[in-house]
């Protein structure tokens, strides 16, 4: 039986779980267009495996050409790596599964570059670090109020002028 480290932190699956973040919801079709470099069949094994797993569930069924398409969405509760999983890491498994995010990242800043008509200024894009001095107890209010400002715009849904946007976080301690 796979961990859900093992599930999860698969760089194909990652990019699923990453392509339906927002309370999206896509065929395997428009699936494959997102991920357009990963092949169909290989595409379609990792979506089964994900949906087999309970991370992807079946919204919508439709006949197309004698064949049933199916719409996906994410389950938000099991497209987490469970706590357990995680203290269970050794640090090889933990530099994968980082560079199979970092990896998943790079291909979304890929795409967003090779579409041609790019202004990180007009399409909110930025990538930067910054330092912070704080005790854990600050660190943990830190992390907190963080939660809140997500949690009251993660149940945005689409349209109203929305457009779907990444946000990611890397929290390291400063290594000497």
């Amino acid at each position: 039986m796979k961990t859900t480290a093992d599930l999860l932190l698969h760089p194909v699956r990652l990019r699923i779980v990453q392509a339906l973040l927002g309370d999206r919801h896509m065929t395997t079709a428009a699936l494959a267009a997102d991920l357009s470099d990963v092949s169909t069949a290989t595409l379609y094994r990792h979506v089964g495996t994900l949906a087999d797993a309970g991370v992807l569930e079946v919204v919508d069924e439709q006949k197309v050409r004698g064949a049933v398409e199916r719409t996906y969405a994410l389950r938000l509760s099991a497209a987490q790596v469970a706590e357990e999983d995680l203290a269970a890491m050794s640090p090889q498994d933990h530099r994968q599964a980082f560079t199979a995010f970092v990896a998943g990242l790079l291909s979304d800043f890929d795409r967003y570059t090779e579409r041609g008509d790019i202004d990180l200024g007009r399409d909110g894009v930025g990538y930067r670090q910054a330092a912070l001095w704080l005790s854990d107890e600050e660190l943990a209010e830190f992390a907190a109020d963080l939660r809140k400002v997500f949690a009251a715009r993660t149940g945005n849904g689409p349209g109203d002028g929305r457009v779907r946007r990444l946000i990611t976080t890397v929290l390291l301690p400063s290594v000497p």
